[in-house]
């Protein structure tokens, strides 16, 4: 089953192209939904291309599955799964699996509803979460997961108080729909490990231990941001969109360069290089005045670790200040920063508007 398809228009040229997750996360009806409502038009790449620009395209798209031409020829596709097998077979691969996994990540506990993991997808901007039980780790879920086996099950349901009655879905608890037992990895393995064990068993996130304890998850996007910058060879900060379900204005690019450009001056000098990567998507909700509701989502990835915030709110400008000023926080409280240089404790609390001696 193929993970990707070319869609050819009606004179049989490339028009783009359409994934299997696209349809299962679409819930619309497979068999009058046609195949144009969901196709997508992804960046074309040559066989010339780097796989560090290739995971720059993929994070910018949103595509994780690329159509390869050569003269107007379309030779075949490359997906994440292809550039995360590459790159780890370099040198690269050999780093830590500590190295890019997001840290201290969200967990839910195995008795909270699977309306509340929904609601911690939606709020962090994030598809997998892993589930807790008097503080271990007892099983992973997906949006993959509460898609397939609640919006759209398999076999009819046939337990409750009558037969083929309604279940209240998003009080179903999470032990009920997660994944168990749960694929870990340890956290000093390499990333070589990782990717293979990733491919054995076929999914597309693993859990991290250190001595048994959950420290981490890794999925296929953790792998990517840092293969997207494989090539960086200045020290400088630099910044990578992604965007979903919504169109960004020049004006709108324009506003958030310009904050990332303050934000550049503030932190270039303790951090030397990294990258801010913003993931941007809408919800398909607006207000009165038609302003949609955004969710923007940050992860700040440098030679002193990996940072994370989060904004939503009423359109792009609002909602990426908020999510930034948050990650401006996040950092002028760090650990790695206040090691880096104390004066960044001042400026944090000037930020909140107390007094140093508080510090």
């Amino acid at each position: 089953m193929p993970p990707v398809l070319a869609v050819l228009d009606a004179k049989g040229k490339y028009a783009g192209v359409i994934a299997r997750r696209w349809i299962v996360r679409s819930r619309l009806d497979p068999t009058t939904t046609k195949v144009k409502n969901l196709m997508r038009s992804a960046p074309k790449i040559s066989p010339n291309h780097g796989i560090s620009k290739i995971a720059k395209l993929m994070i910018e798209s949103g595509i994780r599955q690329l159509p390869v031409f050569e003269n107007e020829k379309l030779l075949g596709f490359v997906t994440d799964e292809d550039i995360i097998h590459a790159a780890v077979r370099q040198d690269w691969g050999k780093g830590k699996v500590s190295s890019v996994m997001t840290r201290a990540p969200y967990t839910i506990d195995a008795n909270r509803s699977v309306g509340a993991v929904l609601n911690l997808f939606r709020e962090q901007g994030f598809s997998h979460v892993p589930v807790m039980d008097a503080g271990k780790i007892v099983g992973i879920i997906s949006i993959h997961d509460i898609l397939e086996r609640i919006f759209q099950p398999n076999e009819r349901q046939t337990t409750g108080e009558r037969m083929g009655e309604k279940v209240e879905v998003f009080s179903i608890p999470a032990r009920g729909i997660m994944n168990s037992p749960v694929i870990t990895v340890d956290a000093d393995a390499n990333l070589r490990d990782a990717e293979k064990k990733m491919h054995d068993y076929n999914i597309s996130c693993l859990a991290a231990t250190s001595s048994d304890r959950l420290v981490g998850i890794i999925t296929k996007l953790d792998f990517l941001e840092p293969i997207s910058q494989l090539e960086t060879t200045a020290p400088r900060l630099t910044i990578q969109f992604g965007v979903k379900d919504t169109r960004i204005t020049n004006d709108q690019e324009a506003f958030m360069m310009d904050e990332f450009d303050s934000f550049t001056r503030k932190y270039q000098e303790a951090f030397q290089l990294g990258t801010l990567f913003v993931y941007i998507k809408t919800h398909g909700t607006t207000n009165m005045r038609g302003t949609p509701l955004v969710h923007c989502r940050l992860q700040f990835r440098t030679v002193r670790g990996t940072f994370v915030s989060s904004g939503e709110g009423w359109g792009v400008e609002t909602t990426f200040r908020t999510a930034l000023d948050r990650m401006d926080r996040r950092l002028l409280r760090s650990k790695e920063l206040l090691a880096y240089n104390p004066k960044y404790a001042k400026d944090y609390l000037r930020k909140m508007g107390l007094p140093e001696e508080e510090l």
